[in-house]
């Protein structure tokens, strides 16, 4: 049965308790690490927890804010050891050069994990210099069939300026990195939900490029948008994470959302952080607070059932949340029940970590492959039988 301990820095407080002094020590596989990279500098680095840790990965990434325990802090250091008991743990390190070169980056990163064995793959990316669609789609071209993915692509608050990785090594720009876990008496529970309701009719993408929304039956995007927001557009583009875009390919696809990053008036575009692709049917949504919540309480009740184990002591169940910053921007000083509500479900045995990221990865149902999330509250659980 895997167990599991927590520490956090501060800058007023340091590490409480300090990774010295905890008990897991040599027997951890993984130590998830969630915060700024300036501040895990601050923090000490990485060697003192190399010796606290010495057989450990030490895996990571920059944030929109971290998620530990009972709560969301800005300006801190999260750490989570875990120690399996029957299941092995593999990384993988991949450079994206540039977005063009995503797609061979998500391949690069499955084709380093070993197949035999393997039962689920989390991956966190640079968030800002790539193509999430295109990573996802190169991890889901190279990975056996029935092997579960998820993760996100790390943040940077709210500056959008740089982000880091960081897989057994000093944090990295244009970085992903993939951690394989293997072992029969492994189980996962992967979900992903929003919250947020449609409201309008549906759309065909008639016109796009990528990540660029230029018309959708073809009449120009923006002015499109503009007509549905009303006064909400006067705050564009800042405004347009209270309204994502949901996608839905064919009669029966996935639903995907879609958070906006920027418009062009010239153009009568706009920019979302994820692909768009034409052909594809859209709507507009909206998200009012509890619903959010619900969502949440909802992603975290799926992850559980999906776990299939019943709960065990303290600390042998580990669910990563990675939550989107658009959700922050919506709730406000509210963002924590969207935590509260995850943790009620998921039970207080469970152990929570995690972090707010510029994309989330999972799959949109049970079954179905790896998909790039906007505005979305995806859960991975973790148990060992």
């Amino acid at each position: 049965m895997m167990t599991t301990e927590q520490c956090q820095w501060s800058a007023e407080k340091s590490w409480q308790p300090a990774p010295s002094s905890t008990r897991l020590g040599a027997a951890a596989q993984v130590v998830f690490l969630f915060g700024g990279a300036t501040l895990l500098q601050k923090s000490g680095g990485l060697e003192p927890l190399r010796k606290a840790y010495p057989n450990a990965h030490l895996f990571g990434c920059s944030t929109a804010g971290e998620i530990q325990g009972n709560g969301i802090r800005d300006d801190t250091i999260g750490l989570t050891a875990v120690a399996f008991q029957r299941t092995r743990v593999a990384a993988a390190r991949a450079r994206i050069e540039s977005a063009a070169g995503s797609f061979a980056a998500g391949q690069a990163l499955a084709r380093q994990l070993p197949a035999e064995g393997l039962r689920h793959v989390f991956v966190l990316s640079e968030g800002l210099r790539l193509n999430a669609s295109e990573l996802v789609k190169g991890l889901n071209s190279v990975l056996p069939e029935g092997i579960t993915i998820s993760g996100g692509c790390a943040g940077d608050g709210n500056r959008l300026e740089k982000t880091h990785v960081w897989c057994n090594g000093e944090p990295e720009e244009s970085v992903a990195a993939a951690l394989g876990f293997y072992g029969e008496g492994l189980r996962v529970g992967v979900s992903a939900l929003g919250g947020w309701k449609p409201f309008g009719p549906e759309w065909l993408i008639t016109r796009s490029k990528q990540n660029v929304l230029y018309e959708m039956n073809h009449r120009p995007a923006l002015a499109l948008y503009k007509q549905y927001l009303g006064r909400f557009a006067r705050g564009l583009p800042a405004s347009g994470l209270m309204f994502p875009l949901e996608l839905r390919a064919g009669h029966d696809g996935e639903r995907v959302l879609r958070a906006l990053l920027a418009v062009n008036e010239e153009e009568q575009s706009i920019t979302f952080a994820g692909d768009v692709p034409e052909g594809v049917r859209a709507r507009f949504m909206l998200g009012q607070i509890e619903d959010l919540i619900e969502g949440s309480r909802q992603a975290a009740a799926d992850s559980l059932e999906r776990l299939g184990t019943a709960p065990g002591p303290a600390g042998s169940q580990l669910s990563v949340l990675v939550s989107c910053n658009g959700r922050r921007f919506v709730l406000k000083q509210r963002t924590d029940e969207e935590i509260d509500a995850a943790r009620e479900a998921l039970g207080a045995m469970a152990t929570l970590t995690g972090f707010y990221s510029y994309g989330e990865m999972a799959p949109a149902r049970a079954g179905s492959h790896c998909e790039l999330h906007n505005e979305t509250m995806t859960i991975t659980s973790f148990a060992e039988v």
